[in-house]
Parts: structure tokens; C-alpha cells; sequence
């Protein structure tokens, strides 16, 4: 059998694999809709299990090795790297070699599965993406690629919705464009502003991997063990904290940012040095729960599980680790022009106030090369009415990338 009359099964199988799941969940608008805007979770889902003893499950594994291997090779970019996540719903066996064969975003430049936004991008060159947004809904709807398609096809990565309160605001970040609520499976995480919005906060949805980071004790409180979905984390993680400075003389000029990654140590980019990488979402039980303290009157909250607890003492023993800190790259004044530029290398071509490029704030005793120093970690501009380009690399992830340009969104009356 060749690989293409493989991959046009694993196709029909997928398309099988969908109309099932949603005839189970009563036909839901929501479901058809998550399954084609967004990438397939990475959690193995009971409905593909009795596929296990199908004619797929007994290929040898050496041949199994080799076509998903050539899939993997073949398919680079969206929409067709879909067969590579089909190929990882056949069943348990072939997830497990997928997983397997499919390298990071750190490591081979490309996203394949949900996990891919949580982890740093690649070294040598960024990853490409740019953002939508809906003034009528308040929606940012981030893509992978890099302008907008003519016939829409663009791959959806993330979605955030702005939610205005009356001490700031909130984005709330989720998978799909459709769903931002804090107990749906498609939450990932939320930017809060101060009420000047000058000061923002990136809570992830899941503690960092290999990071000792306590949850926020305070956004948790409002949830209880019988309030959520038991697959869903009742609490968010503090990674990453963003400030603009603020314009008391309203002198003219670009605004003036730093961020302060607490979830990447500054040694991520010293030579030799590595980001955190999470490797799975976690798997939530009904007694896998975030450990948060339980309000009066009410029954006990379930703790982290004994693994993500085991790997947090260690680091939280070594006492604190120094963040990376970010900061918006100094722009040039244009005589001829009258205007501050920066080099965005062609990928901004509107002049906005919201347009910035993030590099490392280092010491000299960090010990990190000028080169490195001099590398574009961020960058986020203006292409047209209401779309922006996103370009990030290591050490950031897209999530925290996302979350960073959202910020530029808010309103900063005090900060221009």
C-alpha cells in the first residue's frame, strides 16, 4: 500500500473518529466547531480506544516507525500537518510513536500539537504568526502564518476575549474562539491589567514545567471542588508579569516596556542554558486538583499529585532563581522621516504606537554574548486595520508571546 492511499484512510478514519465523538455528545454546535478550529488536545481520549485492536493497532513497528516518519517529513505546514495529528487518534501505539518522532517547536521550527504553544520557539529563526481583532466582540484571534489567507484557511492557534471590570481588565485565553469560559478544557490562561493599564500579570492555566511557581491563592478562592470540571485546574499560575512606564511630562515617543518572565530563568539564554519544556497538559482527575487553601464552610480541596508536587521541592529547596527580563528594543529617530523607526525587517508596515520589539535585559555578569543580547526575542506590529504580525523565538512560548502583544491592546492613557 503506498503512503498516500495510508494517509487518505487516516483521513476517512479521523472524519469517522469525529462524527462519533459528536453523535456521543448529542451533536453539538460547539464540539463540530472545536474540532476544526483549533488542534486536536493532547490527552488520549477514551472513545479512540477500542481502535486499539483494529488492523491499524498490529501494523509492525518498524513499519510503523518508517510511515509516520515519512508522514511527519511530508507534511510540514498547516492545514496538511493535520495528518500528523491524525495519525496520532489512530490508537495508543501509534500516538505513542508520533509523540515519538515529533520534535519540539525549540528543535524543529514547526507546531503540531496544543502542547507546541507552550513551549519555546526555535533558536535560529522565529516563528511567524499575526493576530486578528474583532472590535465588535472584543476578540484577538492569534494564527499561524504569515499574513492573512485569501480564502481564511489560516490555522487558529489561540483566541482571547477582553473583559473590562471595574478595578481593570481581563483577556482570557483559550483554544478555540468560541469557548473562554475559566471551566471549559480550552482554557490556557489570562492576562490581568491594573487600573491604569500599565501593569499586566500571565497567569497559565497548569503550573511551568520544572519551575516551583505557586499558584494564585486570591483568583482561586471563587472556585470549589464540585464548581469545575474535574479535567479542569481551579486555580492559575503567576509567569510573567509586564509593565509600562509611565509618561508623567507627556514627552512624544514610543512607549517604554519590560517584562519579567518568572517562569524562565535568565540562564535560558547564557550558552548551553535550556528553557523550561512541558512535555503533556496535565491529565486532571477528580483527585488531581491545584492545591488551594478551601473557603469556610465548605470540603477540602484536592492537592497537586504526587509527581508535579515531587518535581516543585527540589527547585523551591535551591532556593530563588533569577527571571529573564525583557525589554522593548530603543528605536531610532528619522530626520527625513520625523518618526521613531525600528527594523522589522518587513513585517510591520504601519505606524502605531502598539509596535515594539522585545530583547534580554542582561548584566554583564550574566555572562551573555552581544549577539545574543542584539536578538529580536518578540516582535509585534501593525500590517492594516485590525491586523498585527507576532514573530517570536526561544526562549518564549506562543502563549506567553500572545499574552504579551495583548497588552499593547489595552488602553495606556498614562503611558503615551
Amino acid at each position: 500500500m503506498s503512503l498516500r492511499s495510508i494517509v487518505r484512510e487516516l483521513k476517512e478514519m479521523r472524519d469517522g473518529i469525529g462524527n462519533t465523538s459528536r453523535r456521543s455528545a448529542g451533536g453539538s454546535r460547539h464540539s463540530q466547531r472545536r474540532t476544526k478550529s483549533h488542534i486536536v488536545p493532547d490527552i488520549t481520549l477514551t472513545s479512540l480506544e477500542p481502535i486499539q485492536q483494529g488492523q491499524w493497532a498490529n501494523i509492525p513497528s518498524e513499519l510503523l516507525l518508517d510511515i509516520i516518519r515519512r508522514v511527519e517529513e511530508t507534511e510540514t505546514s498547516w492545514p496538511a500537518r493535520a495528518v500528523v495529528v491524525s495519525c496520532a487518534s489512530v490508537c495508543k501505539s501509534w500516538r505513542a510513536v508520533t509523540k515519538e518522532i515529533v520534535q519540539t517547536p525549540e528543535q524543529c521550527g514547526r507546531l503540531t500539537f496544543p502542547i507546541s504553544l507552550k513551549q519555546p520557539g526555535p533558536r535560529d529563526s522565529p516563528i511567524q504568526c499575526f493576530i486578528r481583532r474583532d472590535r465588535e466582540t472584543s476578540a484577538y484571534l492569534l494564527y499561524y502564518g504569515l499574513v492573512p489567507s485569501e480564502n481564511e484557511t489560516d490555522k487558529l492557534l489561540l483566541a482571547a476575549k477582553k473583559i473590562r471590570r471595574a478595578t481593570g481588565t481581563d483577556f482570557i485565553i483559550s483554544l478555540v474562539a468560541d469557548d473562554f469560559s475559566r471551566s471549559s478544557n480550552a482554557y490556557v490562561g489570562k492576562l490581568r491589567s491594573n487600573f491604569l493599564g500599565t501593569k499586566f500579570t500571565i497567569y497559565d492555566s497548569q503550573p511551568p514545567h520544572g519551575a516551583g511557581i505557586q499558584p494564585n491563592i486570591r483568583s482561586s478562592r471563587r472556585f470549589h471542588s464540585k464548581q469545575v470540571s474535574p479535567r479542569v485546574p481551579a486555580c492559575n499560575y503567576i509567569v510573567s508579569s509586564v509593565a509600562y512606564e509611565l509618561n508623567v511630562l507627556r514627552t512624544r515617543g514610543p512607549r517604554r516596556m519590560n517584562c519579567v518572565m518568572t517562569s524562565i530563568p535568565v540562564s535560558a539564554v547564557q550558552e548551553g542554558g535550556n528553557a523550561p519544556t512541558p512535555t503533556s497538559f496535565p491529565q486532571i482527575t477528580d483527585e488531581h486538583f491545584c492545591s488551594t487553601p478551601a473557603p469556610k464552610g465548605k470540603g477540602p480541596i484536592g492537592d497537586l499529585s504526587n509527581s508535579t508536587f515531587s518535581e516543585m521541592l527540589p527547585l523551591q529547596s535551591q532556593g530563588p532563581i533569577e527571571s529573564l527580563v525583557l525589554k522593548n528594543k530603543s528605536p531610532r529617530w528619522h530626520e527625513q522621516l520625523q518618526c521613531w523607526c525600528l527594523n522589522f525587517k518587513g513585517r510591520v508596515t504601519v505606524a502605531s504606537v502598539k509596535n515594539f520589539q522585545l530583547v534580554a535585559a542582561v548584566e554583564p555578569s550574566h555572562n551573555v554574548s552581544a549577539a545574543e543580547q542584539e536578538k529580536v526575542i518578540l516582535q509585534f506590529g501593525k500590517i492594516g486595520k485590525d491586523i498585527f504580525t507576532m514573530d517570536y523565538r526561544y526562549p518564549l512560548s506562543a502563549f506567553q508571546a500572545f499574552a504579551i502583544c495583548l497588552s499593547s491592546f489595552d488602553t495606556k492613557p498614562a503611558c503615551e
